[in-house]
């Protein structure tokens, strides 16, 4: 062989990998998986499609499996014992990718066996089977394909602002099916703000006998400049074993619920509750505007302090998440800068500002919460660097450090302190707000601005792409009164957000996605889902 024919031969193994990872593929599948290898051939199940576990831990799955085939196809199936016989076989190995939700799909002529090193992966391969199947309008033909399949991030979110406006258990079941059947793995439920306390603290009552209620709320087309009211009280709230439900529910489709309660600001209807929490010593009501209130805590009332613990240690009772979200964003320093008790705590312990001073609590929430074997997680204002324009610039910057095993939220601000934030060590989710606030409307985010968004930042090095654990898309809930306006929001955004978090960017192709979405469209519309149509998702 001369020399020529050898470096041609070598550029085209070369290739092989690339070949391998960008194929193009007719499957339609959401989020696209990485590696899909379409054979000849055809796979008829029988009359009774026979599934098979390969270990007896699997049962809950085969249980799924058989459901999904019966609910979603009106297919008979039945649990099989002898996997010589299977028309679907689920096998865990040791030998298999141990990525979390890493799986192979293999349709030949033995049938359709899905291996994964981990329960997660198995799930996972079973969403795409359904996918898959919901494209046939009858089982007697299954194409031969070969999917190898891994998520690009470990964290891969949907966040639902209840504080705001409370859905109820049939809303949020809803959202945890369609993130299962997306690959979805964490729901951050944001449970308290302002204008709404919607978990039940057994050891402080008011909380949700007060602060989950409300006298009216602000509407109208001017939004956040809006002087109408509805004149219509708004309350709710979740019992503890109504939470216990919801995370048995999500537990079944490897879903992670992360609670956030928010502090130190954001505070309003904690304060309403029990007016020693806030630092303004006023007596308040669950306000019935929106926006930021200068409600805060007083982070150096010991008894404060004691409330937040004694709340965190009920939370963390019922939510197995290693991870507990604490918000710590937009919060105002008003009614610090006139507290007395708050200067002088800032003197005796050198804080100079009253960044210095929230990272400090910070620190003490975070310290807190390790104790207890979890992971404090906040928006990005944790950090101590301001980013918005109602902070006085005395307060712009904090030299108190946070603490390094905090996950650091990112949604607003320079994308330079979140680069910064990652070569400092901190892991971070990036949800920056103007590519993932699932509030804004289509004319600010639309449906390809939203597939487009890459969590890592074109300017961070290479080696700390680690450090950007995942992405989250955000449904606040401000101005979204109904379960049908939060469907046209969300629906078809959140598929755009899945495949952000799942599909590797060379895989990613928005042309595919589109030919692929109606046979979401149609599957949504049978649950009965109020998306929003294309035109109105992609407006000129």
């Amino acid at each position: 062989m001369n020399k020529k024919s050898i470096v041609f031969t070598l550029s085209l193994l070369l290739l092989v990998p690339i070949l391998l990872t960008a194929q193009p593929s007719n499957i339609s599948v959401i989020p696209q998986p990485n590696v899909v290898e379409p054979k000849n051939g055809v796979y008829s199940p029988g009359e009774e499609v026979q599934i098979f576990g390969d270990n007896a831990t699997l049962s809950h799955l085969l249980k799924y499996a058989s459901n999904m085939f019966e609910e979603d196809f009106n297919w008979k199936s039945v649990i099989s014992t002898d996997k010589r016989k299977s028309d679907l076989t689920l096998q865990l190995s040791k030998k298999a990718n141990p990525t979390d939700g890493a799986y192979s799909l293999t349709i030949d002529k033995k049938g359709i066996l899905i291996t994964s090193a981990n329960e997660q992966g198995l799930f996972y391969g079973l969403q795409t089977l359904r996918q898959l199947l919901a494209q046939k309008e009858e089982k007697s033909e299954l194409e031969y394909i070969n999917i190898t399949d891994e998520p690009r991030f470990g964290w891969r979110a949907f966040m639902l602002d209840e504080g705001r406006y409370f859905q109820g258990k049939d809303q949020v079941k809803k959202l945890l099916n369609e993130m299962a059947r997306l690959k979805m793995n964490v729901f951050h439920w944001h449970l308290v703000d302002d204008q709404g306390w919607r978990i039940e603290i057994k050891k402080y009552p008011l909380l949700t006998e007060v602060g989950s209620k409300r006298t009216s709320t602000q509407v109208g087309p001017r939004k956040w400049d809006s002087p109408i009211q509805s004149g219509v009280p708004h309350e709710g709230y979740y019992t503890q074993e109504d939470i216990k439900e919801i995370l048995a529910y999500a537990k079944e489709r490897y879903i992670t619920v992360v609670p956030e309660i928010e502090m130190p600001g954001h505070s309003s209807a904690a304060i309403a509750a029990y007016p020693w929490l806030g630092s303004s010593g006023k007596q308040i009501e669950v306000p019935i505007n929106f926006g930021v209130s200068k409600d805060i805590f007083n982070v150096v009332d010991p008894k404060v302090f004691s409330f937040l613990t004694d709340v965190l240690d009920e939370v963390m009772a019922l939510f197995p998440s290693e991870v507990i979200h604490i918000g710590g964003d937009e919060a105002k320093y008003d009614h610090w800068e006139n507290s007395e008790e708050i200067r002088n705590y800032m003197k005796d312990n050198n804080l100079k500002t009253f960044a210095d001073l929230q990272v400090d609590f910070t620190n003490r929430i975070s310290n807190y919460i390790e104790s207890k074997g979890r992971k404090m997680m906040g928006w990005n204002e944790i950090l101590g660097t301001n980013v918005h324009e109602y902070q006085a610039e005395k307060d712009s910057k904090a030299e108190t450090e946070l603490s390094k095993s905090a996950v650091i939220h990112f949604w607003r601000g320079d994308i330079k302190l979140m680069t910064e934030a990652a070569e400092e060590g901190y892991n971070i989710v990036n949800s920056l707000h103007t590519e993932t606030y699932l509030d804004y409307s289509y004319q600010n985010i639309p449906l390809n601005r939203a597939y487009d968004f890459n969590p890592i930042p074109k300017d961070l090095d290479a080696k700390y792409h680690d450090r950007i654990i995942g992405t989250g898309s955000q449904m606040w809930g401000e101005w979204i009164p109904t379960s049908g306006y939060m469907d046209f929001m969300t629906f078809p955004r959140i598929a755009a957000y899945a495949e952000v978090g799942w599909t590797q960017p060379q895989q990613k192709d928005f042309d595919r996605f589109l030919k692929t979405l109606p046979n979401l469209l149609e599957i949504w519309k049978n649950n009965g889902i109020y998306y929003a149509p294309l035109k109105e998702a992609m407006p000129k």
